[in-house]
């Protein structure tokens, strides 16, 4: 996928993000989003997911979204114990939606404009403070189902950035502008500074 070369893709707007190397359980009962998923399945496709800007996750299609998201493909599946599917998602590719319609089913699907990767440079002497901060929470059993399917690249400061991106509790506006930036560097001196900022409150 070029960055020049567009596509259409159902669309999965979110109150979350999904980040390139990223893992995302979902669990899905919409009927809209039921379908997606088979067909997904069927034609070994992906969908993409975008952050709501206004609007609700259920119910009928957001009254915006973030025009910046995420190519997620499914790596797993299985029925969950109150009936409902559960899906495991990984982050492939940045996208740009610049258009989008709506399908009869509600589902909404995006003309996706495919953003180049990040440059694979190494992070900085100054940025091993957030190396250790996700290592130690990668050792967190609570996100033992999430760092089983992460291929850690301790090297890629897009990958640090990445998984700090998602990891922390940050503000979702704060999340999409981390998304959005294309250098790995600046966004590892963003988590570095709120990184600074919270422990010094």
């Amino acid at each position: 996928m070029t960055a020049t070369a567009t596509q259409e893709l159902p669309l999965f707007p979110l109150k979350t993000l999904l980040f390139p190397g990223g893992v995302l359980p979902l669990r899905i009962f919409e009927p809209r989003y039921l379908d997606m998923i088979s067909a997904c399945l069927r034609t070994d496709s992906g969908f993409g997911v975008v952050a709501i800007h206004q609007g609700h996750e259920a119910g009928g299609p957001p009254t915006s979204i973030h025009p910046v998201g995420t190519l997620a493909r499914i790596t797993d599946f299985d029925s969950l114990d109150d009936g409902l599917l559960g899906i495991t998602c990984l982050g492939v590719q940045r996208l740009r939606v610049i258009g989008h319609r709506l399908q009869s089913d509600q589902l909404l699907l995006g003309q996706v404009l495919w953003l180049p990767d990040d440059p694979v440079v190494p992070p900085l002497p100054s940025h091993q403070p957030l190396a250790r901060v996700l290592r130690d929470l990668l050792k967190n059993e609570g996100l033992a189902s999430y760092a089983r399917f992460l291929a850690p690249n301790w090297e890629d400061a897009t990958w640090i950035g990445n998984r700090l991106a998602e990891l922390l509790p940050l503000p979702l506006h704060t999340r999409q502008a981390l998304l959005e930036m294309d250098d790995p560097r600046q966004r590892l001196d963003v988590l570095l500074a709120i990184f600074q900022e919270h422990r010094s409150a």
